[in-house]
């Protein structure tokens, strides 16, 4: 096989993207150096700066931990602080790891890593069970639409690999779980520090007949997980080249958010209102038969209408909705609470408008997942329903029906930081 052929082999392989979640020193990045390790997906020199620092400690174990956790206080204090992202690759898929923390005060980092994520992986000390934040991280991942869950009860060594402990956690979250909007949920007896089920198959837990973590992340089915029934295309750009060779040329650039594209189709856009027909759909490698989710593409329409960033292409057939006033669940990320009547800007997809919050409908308790209606003061960390009324029109779809054109996020309009995640209901 040549090298051009390999690389593109590469190139048009899955990419799945997942996340860990689960309480402090659960294990995440201990796992995820695991992972690394035995799928040989660390370089040398890594590896002897890792052991280096191991031997320091004087444990007799390596620390596949600092893998991941770079930052000085995060090897200082031994747990992790910020999102921390690892690429991989097996012969069957490219993967995207956020390693996020499992502190409260830092859930804000977690629904950051978590909300591109295909799939979270939840892990459970074996030791102490089902604790406050592994449902905390699991309401989360249900509320972020991550379609896949594997549930890994980790530490297994250290109660003697015993099958009885890891059914007694798989009952409880299963009955934590039927609450939740996750219809795939696997489940898997590991020890990270020891490699069990992680790569290669546990001898001391023959009695699970699972498969290992890395069989389930390369063998999950994610090809379904995009929308490709509602056609979706928010326009970041318009391209008018100043040059003799492309003078007549208007390409518009931008990201299919849903559905599928092809020349000849025809389209409308919004907020003007006005239909043309796809000419062509190009990227620097040359014309597309057919643009779909997550392609970064250029099209040309048969009309000279005007259009400019912000507004979306969809199909006349299925159009997208469309109001200033939206109905969202909320996830605060900022110290300071979120002020009923406040004024913030607002991104979504490729528009940006300013809104106020009209009303807080209510807080909800991430525990027991339910609404509170009396305390409606909504921190850091918090996650409630929101109803905010924007200065223009926006045009959406349900975060159920499209993670991508349900998504949002509030800006202060002062400090220009992110503030709030929100998801359309």
């Amino acid at each position: 096989m040549d090298t051009s052929q390999t690389t593109q082999e590469y190139l048009n392989m899955d990419l799945l993207r997942f996340t860990t979640a689960g309480s402090v020193d659960d294990g995440k990045s201990t796992l995820i150096g695991r992972l690394l390790h035995d799928s040989k997906a660390i370089f040398e020199d890594q590896m002897e700066a890792i052991e280096r620092t191991s031997q320091q400690s004087g444990d007799g174990h390596v620390n596949l931990a600092l893998l991941t956790d770079g930052l000085r206080a995060e090897r200082e204090q031994g747990i992790t602080i910020d999102v921390a992202y690892r690429y991989f690759a097996t012969p069957k898929r490219k993967f995207i790891i956020a390693d996020t923390p499992g502190h409260i005060q830092y859930t804000r980092n977690m629904v950051t890593g978590a909300s591109t994520a295909n799939l979270a992986i939840v892990l459970v000390d074996a030791r102490n069970g089902i604790v406050e934040q592994t449902c905390r991280h699991a309401f989360i991942a249900s509320l972020l639409q991550i379609k896949h869950l594997v549930l890994c009860v980790n530490k297994m060594d250290l109660v003697d690999y015993k099958e009885e402990v890891f059914n007694k956690i798989k009952e409880d979250f299963e009955a934590f779980s039927s609450k939740l909007d996750i219809k795939d949920i696997h489940y898997i007896p590991i020890s990270a520090l020891k490699g069990d089920n992680v790569v290669d198959r546990s001898e001391p837990m023959s009695w699970f007949k699972g498969g290992t973590l890395l069989y389930v992340l390369e063998n999950v089915h994610i090809a379904s997980d995009f929308n490709l029934v509602d056609s979706r295309f928010p326009v970041q750009r318009v391209i008018r080249p100043q040059s003799d060779e492309y003078h007549d040329f208007r390409g518009y650039a931008g990201r299919v958010e849903g559905g599928i594209f092809k020349p000849g189709d025809d389209i409308v856009t919004f907020p003007s209102g006005f239909t043309s027909k796809i000419k062509a759909i190009e990227t620097l490698d040359g014309k597309l038969e057919e643009a779909f989710p997550p392609m970064s593409v250029v099209m040309t329409i048969e009309d000279d209408i005007d259009i400019s960033r912000g507004d979306v292409i969809v199909k006349p057939n299925n159009q997208s909705q469309s109001g200033q006033d939206i109905d969202m669940m909320l996830c605060w990320l900022n110290e300071k609470p979120l002020i009923p009547g406040g004024k913030y800007a607002l991104k979504h997809t490729s528009k940006d408008v300013r809104c106020i919050v009209k009303d807080i409908r209510y807080k909800v308790d991430i525990n027991t997942l339910h609404k509170i209606e009396d305390d409606k003061k909504i921190g850091l960390n918090d996650i409630g329903r929101i109803l905010v009324r924007t200065t223009n029109p926006l045009f959406y779809d349900s975060y159920r029906k499209n993670r991508n054109t349900g998504s949002l996020i509030l800006i202060d309009e002062f400090t220009n930081e992110t503030v709030g995640a929100g998801m359309i209901i």
